[in-house]
């Protein structure tokens, strides 16, 4: 592995006394502004599991405005202990903190059991957070192991698991570009408003220097809530009639219940959640060119099983990595794990004033699209810039890992009912296109190539 060698010496930790930029703290100007961009970038996708899970459950508006009060909240807190660290729980690393896409049909399957719902929904909830906490210490139980799986992700894994990522991004950047998933989804305004937003950020990417190159993508949201303002497109309806400041309520359905098969299910689905952070760990790491150690996946997964039991306290549910804010690293080159520790402090101070929150979320979703196509079309070539250092010419191997690897992620993206004749607990794998592209990409690379040796410790 001479090229990871190459990186080592390359990484400017090795210089005396120097401060690694991942632990720099950026001007408070730029601190500010920094931290509100991933704020910007994450917000939809973060609120977007518990308004799902509420929908489906038929819960009413007030009580899923709720779950989406507890989830920034949670996201915050996760964000915090993922970057900041206390003892051994967090990695210290530029990784924003959301909820994982994986736990939606499981939480839906278990709250709606008849068995477990015979009192209402609200009883299958209980049991949906007493599953999540239960699984979180199992994620902090499992922790040590991480010096195991880092092994599972040498350089050939990561760039298969970056390119799949971007693509699977790539096809919300376009919907939220028409408009979102609305009656008048694709009408011209939208498309129209998502290029705009995406011209101006190339603009800036190309002609700003420095700092206007780092905030290029708030740029452009900015710049775009202006315009749909001006065109009538911006609706501010949901802030009128919001509260100021509310505070969350723990266990706010109820004392959680503990039943085995729900706690299997979510053990299964944090067991899961671990493939998108460990690769998104690595991948932020060779970003930022800190590559994670064994010890540092530990304490991530360590966070992970925290912030899951915190979840489960405070009326939500498992958490991981944000691939969106991934991407927004490797665009911007800013990474001072400080930047995304302040925006978590923001998603807290949203979750505690409805008002704010439903102001961040009266963005159009066209203009969050716009920038999606450059930052999750970035995140793909960062991929393929990873895979060029893969030897293909003498290892045939390497192209069967990653073409199989993103062919299957493709499947999930493009039919995502393609498995759907397999168990409905298996479901969480098949619809995932990250989940099924990394895990493809692992067990392909460990049945042709082996386990790499020198990545553990």
């Amino acid at each position: 592995m001479t090229t990871i060698t190459a990186e080592k010496c390359r990484q400017p930790a090795q210089t005396p006394g120097a401060i690694h930029p991942v632990d720099e703290v950026p001007a408070t100007s730029r601190l500010l502004l920094l931290a509100l961009q991933h704020v910007m970038v994450m917000y939809t996708g973060a609120i977007a599991v518990p308004f799902i899970i509420g929908a489906a459950l038929g819960l009413s508006q007030q009580q899923i405005a709720y779950l989406i009060q507890a989830d920034l909240i949670t996201c915050g807190i996760a964000t915090l202990i993922q970057t900041i660290g206390i003892w051994r729980f967090g990695s210290r690393m530029p990784l924003m903190q959301g909820l994982t896409f994986a736990c939606i049909s499981p939480a839906i399957a278990i709250a709606s059991d008849p068995s477990l719902a015979a009192g209402g929904v609200e009883d299958g909830l209980r049991a949906v957070y007493g599953a999540v906490i239960i699984s979180g210490l199992f994620g902090i139980a499992m922790a040590p192991f991480g010096r195991y799986m880092v092994r599972a992700f040498p350089a050939v894994v990561v760039g298969s698991v970056l390119t799949v990522i971007g693509l699977s991004l790539l096809p919300v950047a376009i919907q939220y570009s028409a408009g979102g998933y609305g009656p008048d989804a694709g009408d011209p305004k939208y498309i129209a408003m998502a290029f705009t937003v995406l011209a101006i950020i190339i603009v800036a990417n190309i002609f700003g220097k420095g700092f206007i190159r780092n905030i290029s993508v708030l740029i452009g949201i900015v710049a775009g809530v202006c315009i749909a303002g001006f065109s009538g497109m911006l609706d501010l309806s949901a802030a009128s009639s919001a509260e100021t400041f509310a505070l969350v309520e723990p266990f706010y359905f109820g004392t959680p219940t503990f039943h085995l098969v729900p706690i299997l299910t979510m053990i299964l689905v944090i067991s899961i959640t671990w493939v998108e952070s460990v690769g998104d760990a690595i991948v932020i790491g060779e970003m930022v060119d800190k590559k994670p150690d064994a010890r540092k996946i530990s304490d991530l997964i360590r966070a992970d099983g925290l912030s899951s039991v915190i979840g489960g306290m405070l009326n939500s549910f498992h958490y991981t990595a944000f691939s969106e804010n991934v991407a927004l690293v490797s665009i911007t080159q800013v990474k001072s794990r400080w930047v995304v520790a302040l925006a978590g402090v923001f998603l807290i101070l949203l979750g505690m004033s409805p008002y704010l929150a439903a102001i961040v979320a009266s963005v159009p979703k066209a203009v969050i699209g716009g920038a999606g196509f450059m930052m999750f079309g970035s995140l793909v070539v960062v991929g393929i810039k990873t895979l060029s250092r893969i030897d293909f010419e003498t290892s045939y191997n390497n192209f069967v890992v990653v073409g199989v690897s993103v062919a299957m992620a493709m499947i999930a993206i493009l039919k995502p009912d393609y498995f759907s004749f397999m168990p409905d607990w298996s479901q969480v794998f098949f619809k995932s296109p990250v989940i099924m592209g990394a895990m493809t990409a692992i067990i392909l690379n460990f049945l042709l190539n082996g386990l790499d040796k020198k990545l553990a410790l």
